[in-house]
């Protein structure tokens, strides 16, 4: 292509050519490479030109003879010294602020003419091309941006020259020497201090949102160069700018440190899920090839209970790709000043953008925007809006910039977050299964000097029902304390052949229970099999319901049937129903759940099954778990047929009971244990097969119960040779539990009745505790449990 070349038409500017074809001005010297290079290439030029007011050109270094007057030598750092002419041509005043762009470097130097050069030369001082990198090709152009006043600079020393302390006289120094310069984020500086030449690099930014004024025409252009200068923002320093000056080094070794920290291979359990999140992540960052000019979403959201490892696995895949990164906590970023948070959130998704590829973390982000409500205040609002916008940017360009966020509250979320093109990968980081502990517990033993066997960590991870990953940890950590605190207490340092052992672990368990249980735990009496006399009946039906399908889960998928959901005890007072529950919470090793009718009703509406809901959530959350409820028939009471029905509190309660037992919601390995006396006044809708799938009548103890039972009382009371147990059994015809054991306990008193210092319980003692004592179950109560067995089976 033969380029058409015209003078300038001003004399000031006769030594330079216009091309007629591309329009770039250049100097007669350029004219020959020009011809075969029109139009240049404006990223790699090999002859310098102007093009749309900007001087495409090449770095020099700065050694005039005959320096500029009036100005002390210290400020020609700051300075650029380009042609008169060229000057004009670029609109550029002398003193404008100029900004010099040197590869992937930008900073801002004052404008200055200079004669002793050729018309487009560019040169800098030494000290400043060597500062900021500033070698080779060059683009000038006047700063025509909005500058940002800076309230806090956070800066790091980088030079050969340390200080050991911050001190008010290099606080003052920083002030006047860097008092009306812009810069940005990355730039270089530096300062004299007593012979020494300090030098620093700007970290972070903190704007106070006094922006220089800038006239109405310049705001305009600025529409066009926001992209020529990549989003890049400037700030101005004032006098009251804060200076806070960060160890380098120990910046360094925080980074090291974290990456050290947070491995992939130290997580355990989630490899799945952890590969689909990567799988998203490579293509969000431009590390796997996508599939047209289609961008997929950039959004990723980790959800799940408290301390199930959401953060951990984030920082791990951060970690991992070892990118450019920024945490977003919404502590950090609340401000009271109206629009503040909103700009901070802006420079960070404007940072990332700039170091692409990145990725932004925000923790809890649900505690950042919440939803959207009647209560939800100006500011929470504003910054959703402007979280929404922010989202809708990245994923509307290409730039490698994908956004993780994490929540323990999902319903929390805003609905417009959770769409396609904003967050629509969504990850439960779920409960652990005992599988799934098994690993993550190996990969915390670990780096922990132990002798637990392959069958100890499998036996841990089976009884650690619904232990999250932060629960396992607390384990760890108690175990390791129980060791410490049987150590000798001695000033020599911890032998390092100390081991954790499994009684160290089994005493720990004892402690630590599941973080979701706390809000609901209860402390189960420590009650076995073996303390309840009799009932073999009963124990194994409730070993079926419960016991058998953590056990042998395969047994049932292999008959394809699902467990029990619900067992009922019912029978006389005092048959030990509540004691057999206990004593399968103690047995079966599975969260335990106890309701209290009376716990559960309120007087605000709505209050009662919000309680009930919160009772199955808990116990899903933490399955497989046992709910007990003693005394069902107060909270499960028939519904009446009057008009009013359903307008009571109990009536409302017992329907959220039966929707929880079977409704859309999987139960999950979740059985309700339920005990009554009067099973005749349960609604039947909860007595129907998918609810209380499993009725059993608990009757008066038999010959063989009674006998169980004073044997397990009398084994640990002294009694006399002449007290014979048959007797007493044949004595105790009609008696509930609960009668013979008061019996028993009667028969002690009148031993101490006669001498506190007695030793020895007679059969007298016994006579006298059988007279006081009688049975108390009427036989219209026997009759009315009789009728009801026959009318349900």
């Amino acid at each position: 292509m033969t380029s058409k070349v015209k003078e300038s038409g001003r004399k000031s500017l006769s030594s330079w050519l216009t091309c007629e074809i591309c329009q770039s001005i250049l100097s007669q010297k350029d004219l020959t490479i020009h011809h075969t290079n029109c139009p240049p290439n404006f990223e790699i030029w090999n002859h310098d030109f102007i093009y749309n007011n900007v001087l495409y050109s090449t770095v020099e270094t700065y050694n005039s003879l005959e320096q500029p007057k009036n100005i002390h030598e210290r400020e020609f750092d700051d300075m650029i010294f380009i042609s008169q002419s060229a000057l004009q041509l670029c609109e550029i005043a002398i003193g404008d602020s100029v900004l010099v762009t040197v590869g992937e470097n930008k900073i801002v130097k004052t404008a200055w003419p200079t004669k002793d050069k050729s018309l487009t030369s560019v040169s800098i001082t030494k000290h400043a091309i060597e500062l900021n990198n500033l070698r080779g090709l060059v683009k000038i152009q006047k700063l025509d941006c909005l500058i940002n006043g800076a309230k806090e600079f956070i800066i790091c020393n980088v030079g050969k020259h340390t200080l050991p302390e911050v001190t008010i006289e290099l606080n003052i120094i920083l002030k006047n020497y860097n008092e009306q310069k812009i810069f940005a984020v990355g730039n270089k500086f530096s300062i004299p201090f007593y012979g020494k030449r300090l030098i620093y690099k700007i970290i972070k930014i903190i704007s106070d949102n006094c922006g220089e004024n800038i006239n109405l025409p310049q705001q305009f252009k600025q529409l066009n160069f926001a992209d020529q200068i990549h989003d890049i923002k400037f700030y101005k320093a004032f006098y009251n700018t804060k200076w806070t000056i960060l160890n380098e080094e120990q910046n360094k070794k925080q980074e090291e440190y974290k990456k050290i920290k947070y491995k992939i291979q130290d997580i355990g359990g989630y490899d799945k899920v952890i590969e689909d999140i990567k799988d998203v992540l490579d293509i969000g960052l431009g590390k796997s090839q996508n599939l047209g000019d289609f961008y997929i979403s950039k959004g990723i959201l980790l959800y799940g209970t408290a301390g199930v490892g959401k953060s951990i696995i984030s920082n791990a895949l951060i970690s991992e790709y070892d990118i450019n990164s920024v945490t977003i906590y919404s502590s950090d970023i609340y401000s009271k000043s109206l629009g503040e948070t909103e700009k901070k959130l802006q420079d960070i998704f404007m940072e990332a953008k700039a170091k692409a590829p990145s990725i932004i973390l925000i923790e809890e982000i649900d505690s950042l925007c919440p939803k959207r409500s009647t209560s939800s205040t100006d500011h929470e609002r504003r910054v959703l809006s402007q979280l929404i916008t922010l989202f809708d940017d990245i994923q509307n360009t290409n730039n490698n910039v994908v956004i993780l966020a994490t929540t323990s509250k999902l319903d929390l979320v805003d609905s417009s977050l959770r769409r396609p093109g904003r967050i629509d990968k969504e990850f439960e980081i779920y409960v652990p299964t005992p599988s799934m502990r098994a690993d993550i517990f190996k990969k915390m033993l670990s780096k922990i000097p132990n002798t637990l066997s392959l069958e100890d960590i499998q036996n841990i991870a089976f009884v650690t029902h619904g232990f999250v990953g932060a629960d396992l940890y607390g384990l760890c950590s108690q175990a390791i304390l129980n060791v410490v605190k049987h150590q000798p207490k001695t000033n020599v340092a911890t032998d390092f052949s100390t081991k954790v052992t499994i009684s160290d672990f089994n005493r720990a368990l004892t402690v630590i229970k599941p973080s979701a249980m706390k809000e609901v735990l209860i402390e189960v009496p420590n009650v076995r099999w073996s303390d309840i006399g009799g009932q073999k009946d009963l124990k194994l039906k409730l070993k079926q319901a419960i016991e058998w399908p953590l056990c042998h889960p395969e047994v049932f998928f292999r008959m394809g049937i699902t467990p029990p959901k619900g067992v009922l005890m019912f029978g006389p007072p005092g048959c030990s129903k509540t004691m057999i529950a206990k004593a399968l919470a103690t047995e079966s090793k599975v969260n335990f759940l106890n309701i209290k009718g009376p716990e559960l009703f309120s007087k605000w509406v709505g209050e009662s099954e919000k309680a009930v809901r919160e009772v199955f959530r808990k116990a899903r959350q933490v399955s497989p778990s046992i709910i007990f409820i003693d005394e069902i028939d107060a909270l499960g009471g028939e519904r009446s047929s009057s008009v009013t029905a359903g307008s009571n509190v109990q009536e409302r309660v017992l329907a959220q009971l039966l929707t929880e037992l079977d409704g859309v919601t999987a139960l999950g390995s979740v059985t309700l244990v339920a005990a009554t006396n009067r099973p005749d006044k349960i609604d039947k809708a909860l007595l129907r097969p998918g609810r209380l799938d499993r009725i059993i009548y608990v009757p008066l103890p038999d010959y063989e119960t009674r006998q169980e039972i004073f044997d397990i009382k009398l084994r640990n009371m002294p009694i006399a040779e002449d007290v014979q147990i048959q007797d007493l059994v044949d004595l105790t015809e009609g008696y509930s539990g609960a009668e013979i054991q008061a019996i028993c306990h009667e028969a002690a008193i009148k031993a101490l009745e006669e001498d506190l210092n007695a030793t020895i319980i007679t059969k007298e003692h016994f006579k006298a505790a059988l007279a006081i004592i009688t049975p108390r179950t009427p036989p219209s109560l026997i009759n009315l449990y009789n009728d009801y067995i026959n009318k349900i089976y």
